[in-house]
């Protein structure tokens, strides 16, 4: 056993071990206290980590025992899924996942509808030839917007934990802009050719992915067959009666429907 280390995490305290910390050498954890990343320490010479210190407890254990362990009556797995993705502890996040889907099956009958709308605009930017020369280009470029409403929150928490934008180099959960739990509002953009990386930036310019299978999303139709495939495997299945069948194969509406 490794000396004992207190944790200040927003103010609470923590004692556990070097050997528990560094459990998942590849976590954001694992890198503080392997020396790869620099540490803080407060007043009293513990570290110190500027995040939420009551969920703190979830993500200890789990790196204790490799089990998430819940009261049955939990109710911030938002936070904790937040808190995981900062710590980057990877099997935690798939733990979590896991147990969205197996609440999100425990709810009753649902429904899942999503609207859908595509415009195309032209962007204008600027290209470097060479240094101190730049040119003035546009380029056409796809707007998507989708609209999505369902009345399990828990299937638009889980949705959210597959998504994610892609901005200023980083790639971030849809769960974070998931404000109402039964709306959700989606607006990206596809790649556009010869826009330079920075210009996405600037321009306030959104990309969207599909992890894990990390595919980014430049149509409808395939937003359509991602989306289908999570909602299918959480048990909706397509409304044959709603909406007109042109409406969903131009990708317009989707109406998904799920009986308990």
């Amino acid at each position: 056993m490794s000396e004992p280390i207190t944790l200040n995490v927003g103010g609470k305290l923590y004692t556990t071990s070097l050997s528990t910390l560094t459990s998942f050498p590849d976590s954001m954890l694992g890198a503080m206290f392997s020396g790869k990343m620099p540490t803080k320490r407060d007043s009293q010479g513990n570290c110190f980590i500027d995040r939420d210190g009551k969920v703190f407890r979830y993500i200890l254990n789990f790196l204790r025992t490799s089990h998430l362990d819940l009261p049955e009556d939990f109710q911030e797995m938002g936070l904790l899924r937040r808190e995981a993705d900062f710590y980057q502890v990877q099997p935690l996040i798939e733990a979590l996942q896991e147990k969205e889907v197996e609440l999100s099956k425990a709810e009753k009958n649902a429904m899942l509808n999503i609207t859908l709308d595509q415009k195309t605009q032209t962007v204008h930017f600027t290209v470097r030839e060479a240094p101190q020369i730049y040119s003035l280009s546009s380029s056409n470029m796809e707007v998507f917007s989708a609209h999505i409403f369902s009345t399990s929150s828990l299937f638009l928490k889980l949705l959210g934990s597959r998504l994610y934008y892609c901005f200023n180099g980083n790639l971030s959960s849809i769960s974070s802009y998931l404000q109402d739990p039964n709306h959700l509002t989606l607006d990206w953009v596809a790649t556009v050719e010869g826009l330079p990386e920075e210009e996405y930036t600037r321009q306030n310019l959104k990309r969207l992915w599909v992890v894990p299978a990390n595919k980014q999303i430049n149509s409808f139709q395939v937003f359509v067959e991602e989306v289908l495939k999570i909602a299918m495997s959480d048990g909706f299945c397509v409304d044959s009666s709603h909406p007109h069948a042109s409406d969903f194969m131009n990708n317009k509406i989707i109406r998904l429907i799920r009986y308990k």
